[in-house]
């Protein structure tokens, strides 16, 4: 058996190696922090606008203090919300204390990815559907807590979720019973 081609095949098997170790590294960075009981809506609570679910009495939710690490290609759920009074976000949007109308191009960061509100009033790219949006940081998509009243009684994001308005899924070209969930990449604008 020849030796010639020997490096060549080494450096490939060490190759996809270190990339395989760096994607089951990168997945296991974020893990649950803890577990949530869910509670029944009293009635007339938990508003479903926009597909979103109700908490149900005695499923446990994940929580998680943290995200997936950023990077300049961070993989994400994008998901639909409303910013504005009486809708599914909730309360007013953490980051001005203010609702938005669903005209404007926001968004919503779980928890470990709006970290602390240093991501507030800043602008994120978001690439989905082959185009490529730029939308500000309004709040939080709680990853911690849920299931009571100031989350409409809704269960906590998931770690990975860009909550985004109408104005984001129009951009994005995503219309009517197409939207709810879709797979994304976004980074720091």
């Amino acid at each position: 058996m020849s030796m010639k081609g020997f490096p060549t095949i080494f450096l490939f098997i060490c190759f996809v190696l270190v990339i395989t170790n760096c994607f089951m590294v990168e997945a296991d960075t974020c893990k649950p922090s803890g577990k949530l009981r869910g509670k029944k809506p009293p009635p007339g609570k938990c508003n479903k606008g926009h597909d979103s679910d109700c908490c149900q009495e005695g499923k446990f939710y994940n929580t998680y203090t943290c995200s997936p690490p950023v990077s300049s290609h961070t993989k994400a759920t994008l998901t639909l919300n409303g910013f504005g009074p009486k809708e599914d976000g909730g309360g007013p949007c953490e980051c001005d204390n203010n609702y938005h109308k669903d005209s404007e191009l926001i968004v919503a960061l779980s928890t470990g990815w709006f970290n602390k509100k240093k991501r507030c009033m800043n602008y994120i790219n978001i690439h989905g559907n082959g185009k490529t949006v730029k939308a500000k940081v309004v709040d939080e998509c709680d990853s911690t807590m849920g299931c009571d009243d100031d989350h409409d009684y809704q269960p906590p994001c998931a770690n990975n979720i860009v909550d985004a308005s109408d104005a984001v899924w129009d951009a994005l070209g995503v219309y009517g019973d197409k939207r709810g969930e879709m797979e994304i990449y976004w980074s720091d604008a």
